[in-house]
C-alpha cells in the first residue's frame, strides 16, 4: 500500500445524510479452504465443513458499533468471521488494539458466541494503525512466540497477519514475520496462515513481491498470499475490474516466487476487499463488484474471500461514520450475503 495513500479501513463522520469519509483514525485488516484437521476450542465445531473458511469477512470488535457476531450468522449463514486486531501491548505482548486482555473479556465472549453458534474464527494480527507485534518483537522467534500465545489462547485453526504501514516497509521486518510464521507452522501442524497487504491494481507493489520472495526462499507453505484491491489513487474501470487485476498480478508473483503451477498459485493467493465506499470518497466497491469478484474466486478456487467489514455492512443513517456502515444504498449484509456464496 502506497504510503501516500489514505490509510485503509478510517474512522470518518457522516454530515446530515451523506457519507463523507474524512480520515481520523486508520485500522487495517481486512484461508484456504481446506477444513483443518486440528483439536477444536470449547464448544466450536469438530470440522469447519468443505471451504467454511475461505469466507471469513472481518468485524471489528473495537470500535465501529459492532454487530452481535450471533445475529450476523443467523442472518447471513456466515459461520467464518476475521476478528481484528491483535497488537502489541508496547512490549513482545499480544492484546486486542494493544491493550485488552487476550482472555475474560468482551473480546472471548464474542467468540465463545461464534462457537455456541457452530462457528469459528481467524484472529488477525497487524493492521494499519497501532504497535505492531513484528516491529516490537525483535527475533523470530519471539515474534512466532507472540503469535502462539493468540492461537494457544483460542485454539486457532488459521492465523491472518495483515502486514501494513511500517511493518510492510521495512525488509528486516518482513523477513522477521516471514520467519516467525514458519516456526507458527511446524509448532501447529495443519494451522491455516494468510499474509494480507496492500497492492497497486496491477499487483503487490515492490514491498509485496519482495515480501512473498522471502517467502518462497523460506520455505515458508503460506495458505494464502492476500491482497486489499481498494485505497488506489486512481484506476480505471470498475473496482471489480480492479480487482481481477490486482488478483491477476499476485497470482503472477506467487507462481513466480514458488514455482508453482498456475492452479497452484491461484489456490495460494486470496482477496481482502472494502464494501462501499472506501477510504477515498469517490471510490465506491459495489455488489456488483462483489459478484465479479465472487465468480474470479469460484472459477480459480482461490484460498480467502474475505472483506472489510460487517461493522459496515450496512446502510447509513445520522450520525454514523465510515465504521458503522458502507456509504452506500443497501439493505443489511447485502455484502456478506454475497461473499458466504464462496465455498473454496
Amino acid at each position: 500500500m502506497h504510503v501516500d495513500r489514505p490509510p485503509r479501513r478510517t474512522v470518518a463522520v457522516l454530515t446530515g445524510l451523506s457519507c463523507l469519509f474524512l480520515p481520523l483514525l486508520a485500522h487495517s485488516p481486512k484461508a484456504t479452504a481446506a477444513t483443518v484437521d486440528r483439536a477444536p476450542g470449547a464448544g466450536s465445531p469438530a470440522a469447519a465443513g468443505p471451504g467454511a473458511m475461505a469466507a471469513a469477512p472481518y468485524e471489528y470488535l473495537g470500535w465501529g458499533n459492532p454487530q452481535k457476531p450471533a445475529d450476523v450468522m443467523a442472518a447471513t449463514g456466515v459461520k467464518w468471521f476475521t476478528l481484528a486486531f491483535v497488537l502489541s501491548d508496547g512490549t513482545c505482548n499480544p492484546k486486542w488494539d494493544g491493550d485488552r486482555a487476550l482472555t475474560g473479556g468482551p473480546d472471548r465472549a464474542a467468540i465463545d458466541s461464534i462457537r455456541a453458534a457452530g462457528g469459528d474464527i481467524v484472529v488477525s494480527a497487524g493492521g494499519w494503525s497501532g504497535n505492531k507485534l513484528g516491529e516490537k518483537c525483535s527475533s523470530a522467534s519471539a515474534l512466532a512466540g507472540a503469535y502462539q500465545k493468540v492461537i494457544d489462547a483460542y485454539r486457532l485453526k488459521a492465523l491472518d497477519i495483515d502486514i501494513e504501514d511500517s511493518e510492510f516497509s521495512k525488509a528486516a521486518v518482513r523477513q522477521r514475520v516471514v520467519d516467525a510464521l514458519k516456526i507458527v507452522k511446524t509448532r501447529n501442524p495443519g494451522i491455516v496462515t494468510y499474509v494480507t497487504m496492500g497492492t497497486d491494481p496491477t499487483g503487490p507493489d515492490a514491498n509485496g513481491r519482495d515480501l512473498i520472495k522471502r517467502g518462497a526462499a523460506a520455505g515458508l507453505d503460506n495458505d494464502g498470499w492476500v491482497v486489499m484491491p481498494f485505497d488506489f489513487g486512481g484506476h480505471t474501470g470498475t473496482m471489480g475490474a480492479a480487482t481481477l487485476s490486482a488478483l491477476d498480478g499476485l497470482k503472477a508473483a506467487v507462481k513466480s516466487a514458488y514455482g508453482y503451477s498456475d492452479d497452484a498459485a491461484y489456490r495460494h493467493i486470496g482477496v481482502s476487499s472494502m464494501n462501499g465506499r472506501t477510504d477515498e470518497s469517490d471510490e465506491i466497491v459495489t455488489t456488483t463488484d462483489f459478484r465479479t469478484i465472487l465468480g474470479y474466486a469460484q472459477q480459480h478456487h482461490i484460498a480467502r474471500y474475505a472483506f472489510w467489514s460487517v461493522n459496515r455492512d450496512r446502510a447509513c443513517g445520522f450520525g454514523g461514520d465510515a465504521d458503522t456502515c458502507s456509504g452506500v444504498s443497501q439493505s443489511p449484509y447485502d455484502f456478506t450475503r454475497i461473499v458466504v456464496q464462496y465455498k473454496g
